[in-house]
């Protein structure tokens, strides 16, 4: 267990020369391919799965639209691969287990993701609680929000009124116990 572990950390070390070398869809695309991570490009409909399958062409021309981390080992310290990312309206979080509430914190914090993010899905990650979901107030463009067997969600009722103050034109969809 340590072992996987140790090498979902080197996975997800952030490779700064390569996002400068190669862009940083290009280079983000290769971080959560990685780590088991499913990507759809704007202007196509499938997702792409195989890191080897990676699309090649002038650098730039494939713009992550959406991000689907089901059972991936996505973890903070990846994160900074998701700064450069100016088009994701859709993230899927879903059985995540290295997702954590300073992940949603930093995920709310980066400046792309707070104008572009419309959609975010938060499904059966053990390591959530209100705290990371609040932090989500900050994506102010988000039109929509879907949270899902979070068992460390233990004030539901004030969580879900802090997010509906901060954003009013939230559609939130909740199942929680």
């Amino acid at each position: 267990r340590r072992f996987w572990g140790w090498l979902n950390a080197v996975f997800n070390k952030v490779d700064y020369e390569r996002i400068q070398a190669v862009g940083p869809d290009r280079a983000a695309s290769e971080w959560l391919l990685r780590c088991s991570a499913l990507v759809r490009y704007q202007g196509f409909q499938k997702w792409q799965q195989d890191y080897n399958g990676l699309p090649t062409g002038p650098l730039g021309k494939y713009k992550i639209e959406a991000i689907n981390a089901t059972d991936s080992c996505i973890m903070y310290r990846g994160f900074d691969y998701l700064d450069g990312l100016e088009h994701v309206t859709e993230i899927k979080l879903q059985k995540c287990i290295y997702i954590q509430d300073e992940c949603l914190q930093r995920l709310s914090e980066t400046k792309n993701l707070q104008k572009s993010l419309l959609q975010l899905q938060i499904i059966s990650c053990g390591n959530v609680t209100d705290k990371g979901i609040i932090a989500l107030h900050k994506l102010t463009n988000l039109e929509y929000l879907y949270l899902s067997d979070l068992p460390g969600i233990r004030e539901k009722e004030t969580t879900v009124h802090v997010l509906q103050q901060a954003l009013p034109n939230l559609e939130l969809e909740l199942d929680l116990e």
